[in-house]
């Protein structure tokens, strides 16, 4: 079997997310809001998930968010990528890696997974992974970035490249694309697939903020292949200038993300 592309460098994803933790809770409005909306989503169904995982904790919001859901989750085991992110935390941590999870067949009755899915080199062997580990009719939902995500950074970065260079390469991630979120779940296996999509545009001062949160997300491009050029102090200055001129008003500039949220049951 070919083995999928090698589109991330795991490590540098690693180091990114252990760089963030200490201000993570700065920037966290995107993973508080899909931590909500999976928490959210487990409301009406009338069962009790007596042992989950969070795979990809970060800096607990997901539990947070299910305390407005008292008796939803029983035990709730916390795993990262990143072990700073689970540090000076109570209850059960593990870091591991979303490629290569460490559970035993029929582990988990929920697994969840809030923006982090769209960092692995193969998404589908990791939702079979994940899929492995629940138990029969145990339930996944995860959320992570789609394909209109920072479209204006991009398309400003790849005209600042073109006008300065005469070319331009990648230095942002590549995403998954709506229509294609539902199949992800059925090829990994998994039974009843629901996929929805919520767009949130956020407005910033200037763009160089747009980028600190990046920073402070964890976000920042863990592309496995660099880009030959190095950022300078001219492309950044260009790429502002072009953002604020294509997608500027009233003196802010929008910044959009688009969550994926995928829902499916293993089988019973």
């Amino acid at each position: 079997m070919t083995p999928p592309p090698r589109l991330f460098d795991r490590a540098l994803r690693r180091h990114r997310l252990d760089r963030a933790a200490a201000g993570f809770g700065q920037a966290d409005f995107l993973q508080r809001r899909a931590a909500q909306d999976l928490a959210e989503r487990l409301a009406p169904i009338m069962r009790t998930f007596d042992l989950a995982v969070d795979l990809s904790a970060r800096n607990g919001v997901f539990r947070e968010a299910l305390n407005e859901f008292p008796g939803t989750v029983g035990l709730l085991v916390e795993a990262d990528l990143s072990e700073q992110m689970l540090a000076g935390r109570p209850g059960p941590r593990v870091v591991l890696d979303e490629e290569r999870l460490p559970f035993a067949p029929g582990s988990f009755d929920l697994a969840v997974s809030a923006l982090s899915l769209h960092w692995t080199n193969d998404v589908v062997g990791a939702l079979i992974q994940i899929r492995q580990a629940l138990k029969p009719d145990g339930l996944f939902l995860g959320a992570f970035l789609g394909g209109s995500t920072l479209t204006e950074l991009r398309q400003t970065l790849t005209q600042a490249e073109d006008e300065l260079w005469g070319g331009a390469g990648s230095r942002v991630s590549p995403f998954a694309d709506a229509a294609d979120a539902a199949s992800l779940l059925q090829r990994a296996g998994f039974v009843q697939p629901v996929a929805d999509v919520d767009k949130v545009t956020v407005t910033y001062a200037h763009p160089l903020k747009l980028l600190q949160d990046l920073r402070a997300m964890g976000e920042t491009s863990a592309l496995a292949d660099r880009h030959p050029k190095a950022m300078t102090r001219q492309l950044i200055e260009k790429t502002f200038e072009i953002y604020a001129e294509r997608f500027g008003s009233d003196g802010r500039v929008p910044a959009t993300f688009e969550i994926l949220t995928l829902t499916g049951w293993a089988p019973a």
